[in-house]
């Protein structure tokens, strides 16, 4: 397999005309968001990114009609902003590292999807795949796996322990956001890290999330968001070989492509990071000519209603099918929360309009306000480090800033708070702000 690089180090220029909207998760619980005032997004000025999807493609290449990709099923350990490790399993990106989550698979509608399991854990493991039909394992129809009284061990073809292996193979027919997750033991063995987001590209174009002129976005500005969550005790159970009890699961972490915050602001690939490489950082510029598209998707057991601070999200699709009635009935709709349930995905777009015009301070129409428009929230939750000093997009003002506080800013931008609005998901272990 090969990963799409395509990167840059996270260095704003402090004198930047862009001012960013940026929107960083904190888990499934805490984000901001990144503003930046008129033009293109900051991706646009080079082909490196520190933030947004990271793609890994199938070993024949992206143009391929054929996507081959290989998964490593491994054990490992992930860290948390307070310090914890915890034992993890999840999947590696052929020989490489195991990570958390899995890596990103993206491919094209209509592709052959391959997809090769490979199992060094203790125990058997399988994948399945929501939303793809026709699904073969080994070159025979994937079908749940029964013991001899009937009951089923597998919702799919298992790779047997210590180094099994099995071949899946699917044929990509609907574009949209899928999740990937083993079949096997699915509740202990998801809660251990063993998923992914699988993205097809419609024939439209990479440019759109579905074959329709109102699901088009700018794809300098694509995100994925995998949701899930953490219960300590499940992997310390599993690390001391006892069995854990799923039913009495108590989740601890919230967390976004598998980091909290505020790891979750960190670049992709951030070395101190090495097992958990996705960022979960979103931005958008202000009055955007196209939106950015944000793929939630869902690997728990409960449901996530999504809010980003001071925009709404126009969702266009669910579990991989556009919104839409008799006649392609545009049924799309804006959310202030947007929920996502339970297995579920969830593709939404987000364009910030700058209708106060905070991005010119030289306008008499500015308004006057008594703080910052778009940093209230995360001057209560991060005590001022990530403020300007100045209300206004694109400019910094050290006199604006608290004696005593550390300015993150770099660009005069604005962050804002995304968050689940289950407010115990903004939490660390029960200590905000995380998640």
């Amino acid at each position: 397999m090969r990963k799409d690089t395509s990167m840059r180090p996270l260095t704003l220029p402090r004198a930047s005309s862009r001012k960013l909207l940026l929107l960083s998760g904190a888990a499934l619980a805490t984000g901001l968001l990144f503003l930046t005032g008129g033009g293109s997004s900051p991706a646009a000025a080079g082909p490196l990114t520190p933030d947004g999807v990271v793609c890994t493609y199938g070993s024949e290449g992206q143009a391929a009609t054929t996507q081959t990709f290989t998964l490593t099923a491994r054990d490992g350990h992930i860290t948390t902003p307070d310090g914890n490790t915890v034992y993890m399993w999840g999947f590696a990106d052929g020989k490489g590292t195991f990570q958390y989550p899995g890596p990103n698979l993206c491919v094209k509608q209509g592709d052959r999807v391959r997809v090769i399991l490979k199992n060094t854990l203790s125990v058997k493991t399988s994948i399945v795949f929501p939303g793809q039909s026709g699904v073969t394992a080994d070159g025979v129809a994937a079908a749940p796996v029964l013991d001899g009284s009937g009951a089923i061990t597998s919702l799919t073809p298992t790779a047997d322990a210590s180094g099994g292996s099995v071949t899946y193979s699917f044929v990509a027919n609907a574009p949209g956001s899928y999740a990937y997750t083993s079949g096997t033991d699915e509740a202990v063995q998801t809660q251990m890290g063993l998923f992914g987001a699988l993205l097809v590209r419609p024939a439209q174009g990479a440019a759109f999330a579905y074959n329709v002129a109102r699901s088009e976005f700018d794809p300098t500005t694509e995100f994925v968001q995998v949701l899930s969550d953490l219960d300590p005790a499940i992997h310390t159970a599993v690390e001391q070989g006892r069995t854990p009890n799923i039913l009495a699961i108590h989740p601890r972490y919230w967390m976004i492509n598998g980091r909290s915050f505020p790891d979750t602001i960190a670049p992709n690939n951030a070395t101190w990071l090495p097992n958990q490489p996705y960022n979960a950082l979103i931005h958008t510029v202000a009055n955007p000519s196209k939106p950015a598209l944000v793929r939630y998707i869902n690997v728990t057991a409960i449901s996530h209603p999504m809010h980003p601070h001071g925009d709404h999200g126009r969702v266009i699709g669910r579990d991989g099918a556009l919104l839409a009635g008799p006649g392609g009935q545009d049924l799309s709709h804006e959310d202030f929360a947007i929920e996502v349930g339970p297995g579920q995905t969830v593709d939404a777009l987000y364009g910030w309009e700058d209708t106060g015009n905070w991005s010119d301070p030289s306008t008499a129409a500015h308004p006057t306000l008594p703080d910052q428009p778009a940093t209230l929230d995360t001057l209560h939750l991060s005590g001022d480090t990530w403020f300007s000093g100045s209300r206004f997009l694109g400019a910094a003002d050290p006199q604006g800033i608290p004696d005593g506080i550390t300015d993150y800013n770099q660009c005069g931008e604005y962050y804002q708070v995304s968050h689940s609005h289950a407010l115990n998901e903004v939490t660390n272990y029960g200590a905000a702000m995380g998640g």
